[in-house]
């Protein structure tokens, strides 16, 4: 057996059962992923993933004022008026083949 060493980490519960919940589908106990996630740091020289703020956050509805959601709708509907939207079946067809799916 190769020597191995112990690694500590806080996650969130949810966060962690979500997580397990998927590895354990794909057969892949939790302390492998984070072995193959350590290696892929070493191979990238850094996180194999992009790391940075969206460009546009997503608005979220429990924080916005009347005034700002009558903005957000507004700008909605006149995007809707204007023809600047997209048919959702072309938009969902998009996603599965942006991730496969």
């Amino acid at each position: 057996m190769a020597k191995t060493a112990n690694l500590y980490a806080r996650i969130e519960p949810d966060v962690k059962e979500q997580a397990e919940r998927i590895l354990d589908s794909l057969g892949i106990p939790a302390s492998n992923a984070i072995n193959m996630f350590y290696k892929q740091i070493i191979l990238q020289r850094g996180l194999p993933f992009e790391v940075k703020l969206p460009a546009a956050m997503p608005l979220d509805m429990s924080t916005l004022t009347e005034a700002t959601l009558d903005e957000e709708l507004k700008k909605g509907y006149e995007d809707m008026t204007a023809g600047r939207t997209k048919p959702a079946k072309a938009v969902f067809e998009s996603i599965r083949k942006d991730y496969g799916i």
